[in-house]
């Protein structure tokens, strides 16, 4: 690989600065609401750029070229509902999360239902969170092990050690800005691969463009009614728009952004802001993969993930190379110290917190938070190295969002359940969840993943509302 000297001094120079900057960030924080919520004063572009950040990160970077490479420009339907959702979730949860004080997403259900649901939906978003982020993490050690000749557990460790320095020290005050820098990196990483397959590929864009239309690699729409097939127009704004309003209304990992805004009109405007880029950034990464199809000639690869690391690596200046990897390390480093910390507050407040009658002890829960952060760090390396076996002809970002598939539409059912009903209880919605969780995870081969939430949040508001119903009549 062609890895030299000054691309390694750009690289090193990238790590260690932004180290260094996020655990500069968390200086005098006090407590639990400093170190997880940035004591609710962030400004909303910063977090909306986190938000896009965190949800994007490394699959962004190096899986979506690769699924263009591999199909089309199909997966752009996609967006189309992950900005419906957004708008949605703006109008329908969010005033609910603003209405009160609320340190994490699922205290909204304490106050509706109890302690136990609170608990258990956190702990399904930990499992979750876990299993979808050791994939993320898994993908980004592709360019770093390409580069070192590391085995892959090698990179996946180095990674992660430099990413809990600065989630350690600085909290979420130091991921959002640390974040927002890191997305400007790899849009610029991509910017940079688009105008050098300008100069790669003989006649340029126009030629990849007209080779592309061709071989039917520029479709943009598929009206099939199939539901195995994964990217239609109805699975991207009915499928989207569902997981969206799951992802984005009910899991922690991006809940917690928006908690950490000024007030209700500013997350409200970083929510449905981060989805207008979402859809440019999707479009900007489908694009660099119909480039590198044309330029590969659409050469086969074992590993999808690999071909856009592999361009980089191999074909890109000196320095320029080390930029477009640094980016692939921002977008890393942004996901997995988001994911984190997320998972740490969740420890925190919702687990350890009531047990440990802490609940307005901010040092206490600040000292837990971080003890929690180096506990979740490590579980999410375990996680990586176990996939690694399991990657094979597989693109990593599809193993992601079908893993968050499977349960995001347990949590929008329960979630929907405390917002617009009255009746059930606490054992209502646990019931539901599990038969909504449950059902999907059954029938997960005979539908295409973007249907998952859609399924499962309408088969968990159902038990939940029934098992509620049958509850009422048996104590009137």
């Amino acid at each position: 690989m062609r890895f030299g000297t000054v691309d390694l001094v750009v690289l090193l120079t990238y790590l260690v600065g932004v180290t260094a900057w996020g655990a500069w960030l968390g200086r005098g924080q006090k407590g639990g609401t400093d170190y997880f919520l940035g004591s609710r004063s962030l400004p909303w572009w910063a977090v909306m750029l986190s938000v896009v950040a965190t949800e994007t990160s490394t699959l962004t970077f190096l899986s979506i070229p690769g699924v263009a490479y591999m199909g089309s420009l199909v997966f752009l339907q996609l967006t189309l509902g992950y900005l419906i959702g957004r708008v949605l979730v703006s109008l329908l949860l969010l005033p609910a999360y603003y209405a009160g004080s609320l340190t994490t997403a699922y205290a909204l259900l304490e106050e509706r239902f109890g302690l136990g649901a609170r608990r258990f939906t956190s702990g399904v978003f930990m499992i979750t969170r876990l299993l979808a982020d050791s994939v993320r993490l898994f993908a980004t050690a592709i360019p770093l092990a390409l580069i070192t000749g590391w085995p892959y557990w090698i990179s996946i460790a180095v990674i992660g050690a430099l990413t809990v320095i600065y989630t350690y020290f600085g909290g979420i005050k130091a991921v959002v800005w640390v974040d927002a820098l890191q997305m400007g990196l790899y849009l610029c990483g991509a910017a940079i691969a688009i105008i050098a397959i300008q100069t790669l590929v003989p006649g340029g864009w126009g030629e990849v463009f007209s080779s592309g239309r061709a071989a039917g690699k520029l479709d943009l729409i598929d009206l099939s009614f199939d539901l195995k097939v994964t990217y239609t127009l109805w699975a991207g704004v009915l499928g989207g728009a569902v997981f969206t309003m799951a992802s984005h209304g009910t899991d922690q990992l991006i809940v917690q952004r928006l908690l950490t805004c000024r007030d209700l009109r500013s997350a409200q405007k970083a929510l449905v802001g981060s989805g207008v880029m979402v859809v440019f950034q999707f479009a900007l990464f489908l694009i660099v993969g119909l480039g590198l199809w044309s330029f590969y000639g659409g050469r086969d690869f074992a590993l999808p993930d690999e071909i856009f690391a592999l361009f980089i690596v191999e074909q890109l200046p000196p320095g320029v190379t080390g930029l477009l990897i640094a980016g692939v390390f921002a977008a890393a480093m942004s996901s997995l110290s988001s994911s984190i910390n997320a998972l740490a507050s969740a420890t925190a407040y919702d687990y350890w917190a009531p047990m440990a009658g802490a609940r307005d002890d901010e040092e206490r829960v600040m000292k837990a938070g971080k003890a929690f952060t180096l506990l979740w760090a490590t579980l999410l390396i375990v996680g990586a190295i176990l996939f690694i076996p399991l990657s094979r002809g597989t693109s990593a970002v599809e193993v992601a969002l079908g893993i968050a598939s499977l349960v995001y539409g347990g949590l929008l059912g329960a979630f929907a359940l405390g917002v617009l009903t009255k009746r059930p209880g606490q054992r209502a919605v646990i019931i539901g969840m599990v038969v909504g969780i449950g059902s999907v995870t059954l029938i997960r081969d005979q539908i295409a993943w973007p249907w998952y939430v859609l399924v499962g949040s309408v088969l968990t508001f159902g038990v939940g509302s029934l098992v509620g119903l049958a509850a009422g009549k048996k104590t009137a």
